[in-house]
């Protein structure tokens, strides 16, 4: 099997979907000729021309309400957001309109669309363009949140939003982008609300998204010299969130962590972790639930106060020999 970057999941898994539906087109600033903000759709309005491949004016408003408007005529739009921060600017329409409008109309209008946008920090690009929000919007029913990890992730579960007849957010972290797995060329589909076991282990669960997936696994091969064994479980998406395969994973190994980037106060982490304590794996639990997340604070310019804002892998690694000191 070929290997292939993030970033190239992601554009592979719009041009496959292109072509074999008229119905399917992106649009957002600056994704034409030169190819987004991180080069996404580099060499799509090549192939699929102008009107498919549709430049925006600045606003993120106008760019989400024509989305909702053409998904409810019956096409199926890809917006584009530079950086998921923006996203606060397109609330109204995701928030009021398009996670609203089946349920108000009795399933005979949809909106099946899909908002990507990159998130996270590590680029150096400060307080207003290295957020997660991804709670923000995990909080709205019928907005459907997922967090890809890996580029066989992107793939398989972008061409499950694209399928969706639901409004689908679908984060790509920026330090992605140009990691690299092992990805058929062929289509394929992951369904939404299907966690992974990124690695098996007995001691501890850790329940990590995003960039944090990589740092728990790096974590991980660290802990397994002292002979602690870890199992990562990797939510991919966050709404739906498949319970099931945390609930037994924590049954298994009696601790679990949860990490993610994003603030702490607020963040999906204590969702997760009350949704565990209110499942039978409480009673299978050795030590206290625990949660790392972002800082509260804004994201600093400053590289080293960027990395200290987040989770590292010297803080996954203490909390895991923290818990089962607990235990």
């Amino acid at each position: 099997m070929r290997e292939i970057t993030y970033l190239e999941a992601v554009r592979e898994a719009m041009s496959q979907e292109m072509r074999k539906n008229d119905d399917v087109y992106i649009l957002g600033e600056d994704i034409g000729v030169y190819g987004g903000a991180f080069g996404v759709t580099r060499g799509m309005i090549e192939e699929f021309g102008p009107e498919r491949v549709r430049n925006t004016p600045i606003s993120e408003a106008g760019i989400a309400g024509a989305a909702v408007g053409s998904a409810l005529t019956g096409m199926r739009p890809i917006l584009e957001l530079q950086f998921s921060d923006f996203i606060t600017i397109a609330l109204d329409q995701m928030v009021n309109q398009a996670a609203k409008i089946r349920y108000m109309y009795g399933g005979k209008g949809k909106v099946p669309m899909v908002l990507r946008t990159p998130s996270g920090s590590g680029t150096g690009a400060a307080a207003q363009h290295s957020q997660s929000l991804e709670a923000w919007v995990a909080h709205i029913p019928g907005l459907k949140v997922v967090q890809p990890s890996t580029a066989y992730d992107a793939k398989g579960l972008l061409k499950a939003a694209m399928d969706d007849d639901n409004p689908v957010i679908f984060y790509e972290h920026k330090l992605l982008y140009k990691t690299s797995s092992d990805v058929p060329e062929e289509e394929y589909s992951i369904p939404l609300g299907k966690a992974d076991i990124k690695r098996e282990g007995t001691d501890v669960t850790i329940v990590a998204t995003a960039i944090m997936v990589h740092k728990s696994l790096e974590a991980a091969k660290e802990l397994e010299k002292e002979g602690i064994s870890v199992e990562v479980v990797d939510p991919r998406t966050i709404v739906p969130l498949d319970e099931e395969t945390i609930v037994n994973s924590v049954k298994k190994t009696g601790k679990v962590i949860v990490v993610h980037e994003a603030v702490k106060r607020g963040g999906i982490g204590g969702e997760i972790a009350s949704m565990i304590a209110e499942s039978e794996a409480f009673d299978y639990l050795d030590a206290p639930i625990k949660r790392l997340g972002g800082a509260n604070s804004p994201i600093p310019y400053n590289p080293e106060l960027e990395k200290a804002h987040v989770p590292q892998v010297p803080d996954i690694i203490k909390a895991v020999k923290e818990t089962l000191n607990r235990a």
